[in-house]
Formats: structure tokens, sequence, C-alpha cells
């Protein structure tokens, strides 16, 4: 069906907040960017706490080991809740539309995050704890399983045709914003507290409350992003779905019976991404900090000391992320995925010499930072072209619901079980268990069948 004069007229005509319905660039970046990093930030407090201080006053066990897993198979439980969140916002944001959406998402996940921050522990409520501890960092998951399409459709939908990898990218540059931020306020309250013996995670004022200020201050982030979002108008190509009348009852139902293919491409092309990203940052964090004669013997970098060298890797992150827009739009999202996840498998292999007996020596740290670099840099160039790969998989009437299923389903294949599975099995998979997913990834990209976003 073709759209009239009017119907064009229409879905351009004032709002009641904006001269006009169509979003200028800097809005689309901010709203894009905003959200996501707000999102990323709550996402990856928990991720540092998970290390630092749930294995202590949430999971206590004589094994250390033990206490670390079962931190480490909360923070796995959210992935599960993620394609729950896909299912129930994808459909809001393809019937209702992206930004009431995107702003539903982003207060849930706040509102959760704040709380975490309030929650007793372990030896004041008992088992309690752990399970609020859990029911909240489900809700977190929920949460992010429909914050991250939103913000990548309402980016690529409101971006010029051939520059929709570039502007794909602004919501990505959440992930490492998020993480910068959200470990830069851990070293600054590490630094802050008194701390006689040099370890934050060890420092009675750090442990009693500091480690609470991260989660708390999630709602400083949250009213900003909300802010920005609020300034959003919707998205042209959603009203102009709305307009020719596309928009489908039950979008899940559409998507499962006619896009399962691009729904299964899309989980698989996020295989290595995914892998690649929770290895880099959660169990990296573990491997680094961790005693060489320990319970899980690792580098024994001190806390403060790796969160930097990881910092830096994330420098790396967002630079990489950029550059690989403008590459995407250049060479194709296939051809650059293809062999940057190539690239991958190599690494992977060579985990070995970056990190196997060095131990906190400077030729240690140096090969440690090294291994951080090329990681997060790989990360960039796998991660930032995605944002424009998904969306345009689907057509416009379900393309919230099937890029976000595809996103979330990936996150329990390839995110909820990496730091779990790298912990328990590091020194019999020698650090290479990534090089299947990768190959994974490798045949199924190759033969997407990737559909135009405005189709």
């Amino acid at each position: 069906m073709s759209i009239s004069t009017a119907q064009v007229a229409t879905a351009t005509i004032s709002t009641k907040n904006k001269k006009t319905a169509i979003n200028s660039p800097a809005e689309v970046i901010a709203a894009s960017l905003a959200g996501t990093t707000v999102e990323f930030y709550d996402f990856y407090v928990y991720a540092t706490a998970a290390v630092l201080v749930f294995p202590k006053l949430f999971f206590p066990a004589a094994n250390a080991t033990a206490g670390l897993l079962a931190s480490f198979a909360v923070f796995g439980a959210a992935m599960i809740a993620r394609p729950i969140g896909a299912i129930f916002f994808g459909h809001l944001g393809d019937k209702r539309g992206r930004k009431t959406t995107l702003i539903a998402s982003l207060l849930t996940m706040g509102v959760a995050t704040f709380l975490i921050g309030l929650l007793p522990t372990y030896n004041q409520i008992g088992l309690a704890a752990p399970a609020l501890l859990l029911l909240l960092r489900l809700t977190q998951g929920f949460a992010l399983g429909g914050e991250w399409s939103g913000a990548a459709l309402v980016a690529t939908e409101n971006a010029p045709a051939n520059k929709r990898a570039l502007y794909g990218t602004f919501p990505q540059l959440g992930a490492p914003i998020g993480f910068i931020i959200a470990n830069g306020l851990f070293l600054i309250i590490n630094y802050a507290l008194p701390h006689p013996d040099g370890s934050a995670m060890q420092s009675p004022a750090f442990m009693s409350w500091g480690w609470r200020i991260p989660f708390l201050f999630s709602a400083v982030m949250v009213a900003i992003g909300l802010y920005v979002r609020s300034q959003l108008a919707e998205s042209q190509t959603f009203k102009q779905a709305e307009a020719r009348g596309v928009i489908v009852r039950v979008p899940l139902v559409d998507t499962l019976r006619h896009h399962m293919k691009a729904v299964v491409l899309g989980t698989f092309a996020m295989l290595a991404t995914y892998v690649l990203f929770y290895l880099m940052t959660t169990f990296s964090l573990t491997y680094g900090t961790a005693s060489s004669d320990g319970a899980i013997a690792g580098l024994g970098i001190k806390y403060t000391d790796f969160v930097l060298m990881q910092i830096i890797g994330v420098v790396f992150f967002g630079l990489f992320t950029m550059l690989s827009g403008p590459l995407a739009d250049s060479i194709g999202r296939r051809r650059l995925l293809i062999w940057v996840t190539a690239v991958i498998i190599a690494f992977a292999v060579m985990f070995p010499l970056f990190l196997d007996g060095h131990g906190p020596t400077s030729f240690g740290g140096a090969m440690a930072e090294a291994f951080l670099v090329i990681g997060f840099t790989l990360m960039g160039f796998t991660f930032g072209p995605m944002g424009a790969l998904l969306p345009e998989m689907f057509p416009t009437n379900v393309r919230y619901t099937g890029s976000a299923i595809a996103y979330n389903v990936s996150s329990i294949l390839g995110a909820a079980l990496a730091p779990i599975i790298a912990t328990a099995l590091w020194s019999a998979a020698g650090g290479q268990y990534l090089d299947g997913r990768c190959l994974l990834s490798i045949l199924l990209a190759a033969h997407a069948d990737f559909v135009s976003i405005d189709s």
C-alpha cells in the first residue's frame, strides 16, 4: 500500500513539545548513547561487584571458588531474563513505538540497580539476601533485554541510508563509556576509603558500605537518560509503518513465523562478540587479580592496577567501535565481521602466550595489558557493526522484536556461561574454548540474508 500525501504530512506535523517530529543528528546521538551508557553502567557495576563484593557478602562459603562461582551464576542468570525482556519490550516497541519503550526499559534498569545498593547482606537476613539479589539481577537482565534494540533502532532508523553503520555505533559506545564510568567510580571509592593493607577488597569501609555507592549513583545516571529520551520524537520509519497499516498484532508470532532464519543468523553472528566481551571484562578481572598460589591461580596483579589496565583497553574498545562504523559502511558488514572474527580465533589460540606463567612482574603486566588492548580492539571492530547489522535483518513492523531476540538469546549462548566456564576450566581449556563459537559465527555470518532497513 502506498503512502498518501496526507499520511506523509500527518507523520511530520508538529508535536506538543517539538516544532517538527524529525530528530536532529545531535538528538539521535544523545538519545541512543545516553540510554545505553546508563544501562551498561548498571550492568558493569554488578559485574565488578560480582568479583569484589558479592562472593563474600551474599554467598558465604568455605571454598572461595564456590562463592565466586555462585556470584557468577547470578551474574549469568540475568542473561536468561534478557530474552524475556526482549519479547516484552519488543512487543511494546513494535506496537506502541520506540520512544515510550526505551523510557520504560531505562527506568526498570535504574530502579533495580538502585535497590541492589540498599540490600541487606547474608549476615543480616540470611538466604533472603542472595534471593533478593537474584531477583533484582533478573530485573536488570529483563530491562537490558529491551534497551539495546530500541537504542539501535533510534540510531539507524534516523540515519542516512549510506551511514547506518556509523550511526549504529553510537548506542554501541554506551558499552565502553558505561564500563569506564562504573569501574572509574569503584577506583575513586577505593582511593577515598581507608584500606590499611592496600586492598579495597578487604577494606572494612568498602565492604561495609562503600560498594553501595555505585549502585545508588545509578539514580543520577537514570535521571539524565530519562531527560534526554523524553526530548526525542518517534522515528519516521515507525510512523510510516503505522501510516501504511503494516503494524502486526503480535510481533513475536510474526517474527517466529516469517523471520526465524534472520533470528537464528543474528543470534549466532553475535556469539563470538559476546564470548570475547565477557572474557575481557568479568573473567579477566578475576584471573588478573587472583593470587598465583590461591584457590584460583591467576596473575596476582593488584585490583586497582588491573582495573586501570582494563580502562586503558576499553579506550581502544571505544575508538575502534567508532572506526568500525565507516569501515562497515564502506566494505560491508559481513566482510568486516568475517575477517575480524577470523582474527579473534587466532587471538583465542594465543591466550596462554599472553597470560600463562608471567605473574605480577613488569613483564607479566605488560603482557596482560597487551592482551587487554588487543582483545578490546577486536571487540570494538566486531561489536560496532552490530548496531546496524541486526536491525537491517528485519522489516520495520518486527524490527524491535526480531533484533532484540537475536541479540539477547546470543547472550545466553555466548556470555552467560563465559565467566563460569572460564573460571572453572581455565587450566584444562587453556583459554581456547572460544574457537568453536568463533568458527560458528563465521559460517553463519557468511550466509546471512540481510533485509534492507527500509523494506
